[in-house]
Order: C-alpha cells, then structure tokens, then sequence
C-alpha cells in the first residue's frame, strides 16, 4: 500500500518537473518557425511628387496682321490769320465769324467802310481819262509834225525831236500809270470786302465791328476743313514692319483707304476715325529721335461725321496703323513672356524653359524668329520662374487633379531665387 503511494507521488513530481521544459521547448519550436518564415508584408508604393497643374496652347504658325500703335495731336492741313490789307473802319462782320464758327470759301468775313475807297476809284478813273485826253493830243502833234516836214520839202526821216516822239512816250506812260493807279484803287475797294480765302472754322476772333484797323492788322486766326493731320511718331523697332508713304512725289500717290488707320478719342466718350498715311516726313525728329508720318481725316466735319463729338485741333489722340502682313509668323501672348527673354513649354508631361529671340511686339502679342518650333506646347498659366523638369499636368479647367485625388495646386512648385511674374500679369 505504501509502495504505491510513493510510485504515484514520484510520477507527480516527475511531471511538475517535466511541464516547464515542454512549454520551453515550445515557444523556441515556434519562435525558429517563425524565424525561418517571416510575415510577408504588402508591398509599399514609393510616394510621387505633386503634379504641377498647368495651361497649354499650340504653337502654330499663321498669317499675321501687324498692328503698330502710335500717339498724337489733330493739327489743321491751312491754319493762317486773317489780316486786314486795307485800313478803316469796320461796318459789319459776318455772324459766323466766332471762336469755332464755319465758313465756306469766299464767303464775305469782314466789311470795312468802303467810301474813301471808291472816292479813290473815281479819282482814277479821272486821272485815267485826262491821260487819255492827253495821248490823243500827243499823237496829233507827232502826226502834225511829219506833215510839216513833209510841206516844207525835207528830205529824210525826220528825227525823234522833229515828230514829238519824247513827248508822245511820256503821254502814253502817264496813260498807263492812270490805268494802273485805277486798278489799285479797284483792288483796294474790293480788299473793304475780305472773303474766305477756303472753306474753314474760326479758331479766334480778333476784332468787331465798329474797330478802326490799319493794314496788316488780325481780325481772326482760321483753318481749314476739308481734312485735318496728325502728326505720329514709330518706334525705331516697328519700322521694318510698315509700308512708309514716301516711294511718291506729293500728287502721285492717291490717298489711301480710310482704313490703314484708326484715330480714337476719349474726349466727351469714346470716338473714332478712319484715316490714312499721306506722307513721311524727311528727317528724324532730334528730340524725340523718331521718325514721324502723317495720317490725314479727310472731311472731319462733314455729315458722315454728324451726331457725334466734333474733332477738336489739337486734341489728343491714339492711333491704331495698319502695317504689313507677316505669313507663316510664330505669335504668342505676351503674358506667357518672362522677364522678356524666355517661356515655358510642355514637353514628354515635363515643364521646360525655352529662351526665345523677339522680332516685334505691341501690348499684346510677340512675334517669335527663334526659341520656338511649330507645335511646342507653350504654358498659359502664370507660374514665376519655375525649375525646369517639373512634372506638369496640363489641363483646360480648374478642376485637374494630382496622382492622390487632390486639387493640383501650381503655387507649391519650386521656385528658383529671382522669381519673376510674366510680363503683362
């Protein structure tokens, strides 16, 4: 009995000692499992860099139309004064005859008191008959004179002396200095009357009615109407791209279209003309060190011109010249133009910088002769001064999205030291 009581309390012990080094042995069993066959875990995507969400437009090339802009002021094609030849005093004027007052050619402007002026006419024509009278005398005698010598039996010509020949000149002298003082006095009689010298406008009243005026006094400054001239200077670069009126002498060349250039006004509203160039001027201007033309309104004043604000002399105006026509031209906006030198394009999904040569420019857009090839994939977008490798995105909207499903945004894109907006942004 007790034998077997101690065989079972030795089993017992056995196994309490026994338990730990199983356990032991089993978490080493698994921890080599493991060991020699590790967890695979999901791969992990590499993180991609932000796209930079941009605009593009082809480059293509295409006929141009080049427009030159120039400035200037309205000047008349006559402007003179209106000056008394006569002295007197003045009986009526014309009541048109006031600051911007019209007139047509041979209108009367100005009467002056003829009186004394056709008392200076009769006196003429009286000095005119006594000379006359005068001649036919002298004739007589001269006939007298050669019949006498012809009585008497002289034979020869009888000399000057003889026939009253010096007395018979100066008979006919007086007679011509009577017809010609009687013409003066005519002219001065019809110089009472002054009369539009073209047809015009009043730029200035100078005298009224009731003034004494001696010659040469002003009674109004004036100029014509029949068409008006602005002076327009070009620049040095859009030479090249114009056709200068100059190849003619003046009457040759007809005048051109009314198109080849548009006057605007901003005084009392917006206004335009057409107009044409007329003329080259034959010097470089020394102040300005610009060569001007001159553009010409022609009837500025006429009835296609009614309902509108009137031209003024000397307004300010901005012209618009049409100039030659460029084929097969590389054109861009100038907001896609960096600091004047160079742009952005799209190339293979990566932005590039392209330095580029400018053959002409106006406000809006540039011809290009280099740095630009038919088809390049110009940027739009203002972005500063990118780096160039930047991986882009091009889009037509606002509503391109980077590689994550977020808002492309192209104000996080690197920027370089001297960053600089586009011109025209």
């Amino acid at each position: 009995m007790n034998s077997k009581w101690n065989d079972q309390a030795l089993m017992k012990l056995n196994l309490r000692k026994l338990t730990p080094l199983a356990i032991l042995g089993g978490l080493v069993l698994v921890a080599m499992i493991i060991r020699m066959n590790p967890p695979k875990s999901p791969p992990r995507m590499a993180p991609q860099p932000p796209l930079l969400a941009v605009e593009t437009m082809a480059v293509l090339p295409r006929d141009y139309q080049v427009e030159l802009q120039s400035y200037g002021t309205v000047q008349p094609r006559t402007q003179s004064m209106l000056v008394a030849q006569v002295g007197g005093q003045i009986t009526a004027i014309n009541p048109n005859v006031r600051d911007g007052g019209f007139f047509e050619a041979g209108d009367p402007l100005v009467t002056i008191d003829p009186r004394d002026y056709e008392a200076d006419v009769r006196i003429a024509e009286a000095s005119l008959m006594d000379a006359r009278q005068a001649l036919v005398e002298a004739d007589a005698r001269s006939a007298q004179a050669r019949e006498d010598w012809q009585r008497l039996g002289n034979e020869g010509e009888p000399g000057e002396l003889v026939l009253r020949i010096p007395q018979l000149e100066a008979a006919k002298a007086r007679l011509i200095s009577a017809r010609s003082a009687l013409d003066k006095a005519k002219l001065d009689l019809e110089r009472t009357t002054i009369n539009a010298p073209f047809s015009g406008r009043i730029l200035e009243k100078k005298i009224d009615v009731g003034q004494v005026v001696s010659p040469n006094t002003q009674l109004a400054e004036i100029y014509s109407t029949d068409y008006v001239e602005i002076r327009l200077p070009l620049r040095n670069g859009d030479l090249p791209f114009i056709e200068l009126p100059e190849s003619f002498r003046y009457g040759d060349r007809q005048t051109g279209s009314n198109d080849e250039v548009q006057i605007l006004s901003q005084l009392g509203g917006t206004e335009s003309w057409g107009a044409s160039l007329v003329r080259t001027e034959g010097a470089i201007d020394e102040q300005a060190r610009q060569l001007h033309v001159i553009a010409q309104i022609d009837d500025p004043f006429g009835e296609q011109n009614m309902g509108r604000t009137p031209i003024k002399i000397g307004q300010y105006v901005t012209a618009t010249i049409q100039g030659k026509k460029i084929s097969n031209a590389l054109v861009i906006p100038n907001t896609t133009i960096y600091q004047g030198s160079y742009v952005y394009v799209v190339e293979d999904g990566v932005l590039k910088r392209r330095d580029i040569n400018i053959s002409w420019q106006n406000q809006n857009d540039a011809i290009i002769t280099s740095g630009l090839n038919s088809g390049d994939e110009l940027i739009t977008t203002p972005l500063g001064q990118v780096i160039s490798g930047v991986r882009v995105s091009v889009i037509n909207d606002d509503t391109a999205r980077d590689a994550n499903g977020e808002l492309a945004d192209s104000a996080s894109a690197p920027v370089e030291p001297g960053d600089k907006k586009p011109e025209g942004v």
